[in-house]
């Protein structure tokens, strides 16, 4: 089967019939290995950003694809993406040209590329997934796939008009033991009742001294990295493991480039609660959102006032009120530790990537959950038993399905994370009407749905 007609079959009902054909046991895996063995049959797949976190995700779509081209601005990151690939690709008779790129846009424009994985800082997530779509790629994008609330609704446009497969990086959807889909599937069961309230703990983000000034380092293109955002200077300061710096793996502590653990991990943990509580699909979302946080350096009119420290929230209480009338508490420190506690009329459980403890799970060991309710929660289908979520991915690159970590609900929780800051940042309390997505109570704090972007990097889509 030649390059061209396996894109052919992919994107064709024959593809999705050929799936839905064979029994789902058989389809999760030795059909699925099988569909991505023969080297005629395996998508071709770009790299864009190759840093640390794509360590993992590269790889993951290696099992199933072939990469043909890597791109990242730093020339470092380059190389070693580069390398990473032939050493993978090589043990599989896989010896083809690897093609770099400091722009991505060259991978975009390259018509034998079907898939990209985007692993770049966040606030490039949103821009390259939307051109990577009009280019007519399939898209997995590492989480938070957005920055604002704006781009959350150009995304969906631009999806909707494109009708590409497109995987966000939330693996708790799929993998840690499944005990995020248990944590569902015990809800979903009536075994705690009616939920009356879900905690998210999302951690404190770190705080730093004042970060001097040094040249940029070779082979890093600092203006291209920085892309939307007003340039700055470039910081860092080596110390622990990452070091102190405004660039790379710390961009998440810069509310320029991120929105610190309110968009780390709250991208994880609040996105799994809001699909607890059915709060994730069209026109349901949060009603209102308030907080209180402690940031470390002066902020005014929700801007820091210094900009040689990290400046994401260190801690916060954020108090979200659903319209079913569910309370959530997005909190930086509770006794339970990192993850989510559900609490309903009939009982409570605490859920993390390391275990679950509480009542109701205890009580799984004599009246274990009825047969099918993990596959009833992750769309009738049971996951993979390794690489469940970038397989889950490819599968739907055949089937051309919705994968299980959908663009929609996606952005209905990371709505509820954008408000969040949105409301520690301004220090106010803000009304939300989740079916026009619009705050209803201050214009000021509405227009924080999107942000200023520089030009030559603008996300071109009117929504």
């Amino acid at each position: 089967m030649s390059s061209t007609t396996r894109r052919d079959f992919l994107k064709s009902g024959t593809a999705a019939a050929a799936a839905a054909s064979m029994p789902y046991f058989f389809t999760a895996e030795s059909a699925r290995a099988a569909a991505f063995q023969s080297p005629n049959d395996r998508p071709v797949l770009g790299c864009i950003g190759t840093g640390s976190r794509w360590g993992a995700v590269g790889p993951n779509a290696m099992q199933f694809s072939d990469c043909v081209a890597v791109s990242d601005v730093d020339a470092l990151h380059l190389d070693a993406g580069r390398d990473k690939v032939k050493g993978i690709q090589s043990k599989k008779g896989f010896d083809g040209h690897i093609a770099m790129y400091e722009d991505y846009r060259a991978i975009l424009d390259r018509d034998d590329i079907e898939v990209v994985t985007i692993v770049t800082p966040d606030h490039w997530h949103s821009k390259i997934a939307i051109e990577a779509m009009q280019a007519g790629k399939d898209v997995y994008c590492e989480k938070p796939l957005t920055l604002t609330i704006m781009e959350g609704k150009q995304i969906i446009k631009v999806l909707e008009e494109t009708n590409r497969v497109f995987q966000v990086g939330t693996q708790q959807r799929s993998e840690m033991g499944l005990r995020f889909l248990e944590a569902i599937a015990i809800i979903r069961d009536g075994r705690i009742g009616e939920v009356q309230k879900v905690t998210c703990n999302i951690g404190r983000s770190p705080v730093c001294e004042s970060i001097p000034k040094v040249d940029v380092p070779q082979g890093l293109n600092w203006d291209m990295w920085q892309g939307q955002v007003a340039p700055k200077d470039f910081r860092h300061r080596p110390s622990g493991h990452w070091g102190n710096s405004r660039c790379h793996y710390e961009f998440r502590w810069w509310y320029e480039y991120s929105g610190g653990k309110m968009t780390d991990w709250g991208a994880h943990h609040v996105d799994i609660a809001q699909w607890a509580i059915e709060q994730n699909g069209p026109d349901q979302g949060p009603v209102s959102v308030e907080g209180t946080a402690k940031h470390p350096i002066e902020m005014q009119n929700g801007y820091a006032v210094e900009d040689d420290r990290y400046n994401t929230a260190e801690q916060f209480d954020i108090q979200v009120m659903f319209g079913n009338g569910v309370e959530m508490n997005i909190v930086s420190d509770s006794s339970d530790g990192n993850g989510i506690l559900f609490e309903g009329t009939k009982g409570r459980f605490h859920v993390s990537r390391g275990r679950t403890k509480g009542g109701p799970v205890e009580e799984l060991k004599s009246n274990p959950l009825p047969e099918g309710a993990i596959a009833e929660i992750y769309g009738g289908k049971d996951p993979a038993k390794n690489n469940a979520h970038m397989a889950n991915f490819f599968d739907c690159l055949v089937s051309r399905e919705k994968p299980i970590s959908d663009v929609w609900s996606h952005h209905r929780a990371m709505t509820t994370c954008h408000l969040a800051n949105i409301a520690i940042r301004l220090g106010q309390k803000l009304e939300w009407d989740p079916a026009t997505q619009q705050i209803t109570n201050d214009t000021e704090a509405n227009t924080w749905q999107s942000r200023e972007q520089r030009k030559g990097y603008e996300i071109n889509v009117s929504v």
